[in-house]
């Protein structure tokens, strides 16, 4: 694996963690977001991701046959989470029913801000890569000036 296909693994693995980031925090936005009475409630949301090859011709996916391994992550999807919205009592909310009850959506502020920590992390460890990649480089180009 050359400088090149480092970063580019690294790139992957930042957007990625990126866009889990942007989903959490569109999670944690709607935590209060009630069912309108003819729309449907907002649905938790979750990144799907996928070890992904890169394979740019015929002799680098020879050569990942010879020597396989994931070469970096791809967004194959956005799942929305099926579990049921929570109800909670408040009669005089404009979008309560007929019982008195708001539909929530059913997101755990908790498990989302550990998600967001989780995500933050690979983030930086992603940039701390780049960095190591860059430093190596740099320092190779130093090797034949002194």
């Amino acid at each position: 694996m050359n400088f090149f296909d480092s970063l580019k693994t690294s790139a992957t693995g930042l957007s990625a963690q990126r866009l889990r980031m942007n989903l959490i925090s569109s999670n944690l936005a709607n935590v209060n977001t009630p069912q309108a009475k003819e729309g449907n409630a907002y649905k938790r949301l979750d990144a799907v991701f996928e070890a992904q090859s890169q394979q740019p011709d015929f002799g680098q996916a020879l050569a990942d046959r010879l020597h396989p391994g994931p070469t970096g992550v791809e967004v194959v999807g956005i799942r929305e989470d099926d579990r049921p919205p929570i109800l909670k009592y408040d009669p005089h909310h404009p979008d309560a029913n007929k019982d008195g009850f708001i539909s929530l959506p059913n997101i755990n502020v908790v498990e989302e801000m550990v998600n967001m920590i989780s995500a933050s992390r690979s983030y930086e460890a992603n940039v701390t890569a780049v960095k190591s990649i860059k430093d190596m480089a740099s320092a190779a180009v130093g090797i034949g000036k002194g």
